[in-house]
């Protein structure tokens, strides 16, 4: 007589399942407390700082310069400032970091030279910010002659936010399924054709996200900022990139002093009177409400990206 086999009696079968999904609902649980903690906690700081601001937002605040009397100072230099340092940052790491992610995922040969640089890559994503400003220091201060400039920072919260793209690119290209690039050799495409046609439109709505990401950052970053110089006191604006005259574009602002929002707020909260730690709420509230922005155009590129992509 053949021995009964435990598992396959229903009441034992029944009492398994329940007891996994008990512990799915436990998990589920936990899952959603640890969300809500994170979210009840941004969303208490946030409110705290908006009434605590809400009430210097107006258009002179956008408009007025710094000033030692906080009810007619403003952020005008700070966020002009934080525009073009993230439009620099922007400029030289979206084109490299997704040139690099390309290559390392379609071109690079797999060897142990590659698993090095992969490793260092990813590594560097969590170097603490303030390395970077060192370096910056050393490198595009003193090295290149750069001094306290907009390119300056721009370079540096570039090499910030370059692993960030480049392992963001690597892992949206890595979503795409094998058999678009085996269709696309089969009819005949070169390897640069089907990353062009194929690859990186199907791969673009994950980039950009962490494109944006990396930026929403960078836009907070402080320490590496003032690391090479920036001023926390500033009343005057960078010349400007358009002109009247041909050729109609300067660039004299990359190498004029500047400040940005994160020094202004750090400016303001280290004076003792109360006005101006309201001017720095009202700050930090606009901060916040840019890196929201930020991350939702990220999220209304992505939607209208791969609603264009046919699979």
């Amino acid at each position: 007589m053949a021995a009964a086999n435990p598992v396959a009696n229903p009441a034992q079968i029944r009492a398994l399942i329940a007891s996994h999904k008990r512990w799915d609902a436990i998990f589920a649980l936990v899952g959603l407390a640890a969300l809500m903690i994170g979210v009840l906690t941004f969303t208490a700081l946030f409110v705290d700082m908006a009434l605590d601001g809400f009430g210097r937002l107006s258009w002179d605040f956008f408009t007025n310069y710094p000033s030692r009397r906080p009810g007619q100072a403003g952020i005008l230099s700070a966020w002009v400032g934080s525009t073009l340092v993230m439009f620099t940052t922007a400029f030289f790491a979206v084109p490299l970091g997704v040139a690099a992610g390309v290559y390392l995922e379609e071109y690079a040969s797999k060897n142990w030279v590659t698993d090095i640089i992969e490793i260092n890559i990813t590594n560097l994503a969590g170097v603490p910010s303030i390395v970077y400003g060192l370096l910056a220091l050393g490198l595009f201060v003193y090295q290149f002659g750069l001094g306290q400039s907009i390119l300056a920072a721009g370079l540096t919260l570039a090499l910030l936010i370059l692993p960030v793209v480049i392992v963001a690119t690597r892992e949206a290209i890595r979503s795409i399924p094998q058999v678009i690039r085996e269709g696309s050799y089969a009819l005949g495409a070169t390897q640069w054709q089907t990353v062009r046609y194929h690859i990186l439109p199907y791969s673009s709505a994950g980039i950009l996200t962490g494109i944006i990401i990396g930026m929403a950052r960078a836009i907070g970053e402080t320490a590496p900022i003032i690391t090479i110089g920036a001023l926390t006191f500033i009343a005057f604006l960078p010349p400007s990139p358009v002109q009247s005259e041909p050729p109609f574009l300067s660039f004299d602002w990359l190498m004029s002093p500047f400040t940005v929002m994160p020094i202004q707020m750090f400016n303001w909260t280290s004076r003792p009177e109360a006005a101006f730690h309201a001017n720095a709420a009202a700050a930090g509230f606009v901060l916040v409400v840019m890196t929201l922005a930020m991350n939702g155009l990220a999220i209304w590129l992505r939607y209208r990206l791969r609603r264009k992509i046919k699979w």
